[in-house]
């Protein structure tokens, strides 16, 4: 598998990656905001996917731990 990082991919490249890794909801105009996740960032070289995953990932643990609390 090639490697994905930005240092390794073209803009074009990544935009490809996120298209693909989207789908159907991509390609309907939906664009990433379905996911929570601003894919953008890793298109424009910002952001590793990584990192944006790992950002999303603790805020739904944080989100879900405050809920719990909630109904303690």
């Amino acid at each position: 598998m090639a490697s994905i990082l930005i240092k390794d991919t073209t803009r074009e490249q990544r935009e490809q990656i996120v298209r693909e890794s989207l789908g159907d909801d991509y390609d309907v105009g939906c664009g990433y905001e379905s996911t929570g996740i601003n894919y953008q960032l890793y298109i424009d070289g910002i952001k590793e996917l990584r990192e944006l995953n790992m950002e999303a990932h603790c805020g739904f643990e944080v989100a879900h731990t405050r809920c719990a609390r909630l109904h303690e």
